[in-house]
């Protein structure tokens, strides 16, 4: 018998001052068998940074072809692509091909530093591609913070999220490597 996604729930309140984006989401959050919980709050805190009513997250590890959340218009094609982790150079390329823009937002420390040493100079040929590292230094990891029911508030800031819940809180830090609009 194969193993199911284990379903959470997360009411996020998101207040992006960088944006001057204010909202509360509904989110119901699948995490697939292979993913740890990390990897899920880094996808919830992806959702915050790019927060949007039209933003959703797609099926993401389960098929190969989805990213992990994107942002259509009413027509269906695909506004923004948005990958967590250390996605292969030929995924990135193939999203290009599909959606306006392509982020990625690599996470893990010193694996997603030397991810980025060796795929930087490919990943700098795609033009509609940001990449924004995450790290969320101090002692509450965002693992900590998974529950099945979550009750969360992001404030973005200067690059910074504060992801808090109750009277746990994370702070993680953002780095743009590489923005689209640069180029």
């Amino acid at each position: 018998m194969a193993l199911r996604a284990t379903i959470y729930k997360a009411e996020l309140s998101v207040a992006d001052l960088d944006r001057s984006y204010y909202a509360d989401h509904a989110l119901t959050l699948a995490r697939h068998p292979s993913e740890t919980e990390e990897r899920m709050m880094v996808r919830l805190l992806a959702f915050a940074l790019n927060a949007d009513p039209a933003l959703a997250f797609a099926a993401g590890l389960s098929t190969g072809d989805e990213p992990d959340l994107w942002r259509r218009d009413l027509t269906g094609a695909i506004e923004q692509w948005i990958e967590v982790g250390l996605p292969d150079e030929r995924v990135l390329r193939k999203a290009a091909g599909r959606a306006a823009a392509v982020t990625v937002y690599p996470y893990g420390g010193r694996k997603a530093d030397v991810w980025w040493s060796q795929n930087a100079a490919a990943l700098r040929r795609i033009d509609s591609l940001t990449v924004v590292a995450i790290d969320v230094p101090g002692p509450v990891a965002l693992a900590d913070m998974a529950e099945r029911t979550m009750r969360l508030s992001a404030t973005i800031q200067d690059g910074q999220v504060l992801l808090s819940s109750g009277d746990r809180g994370a702070t993680a830090i953002t780095t743009t490597l590489l923005a689209a609009a640069d180029r």
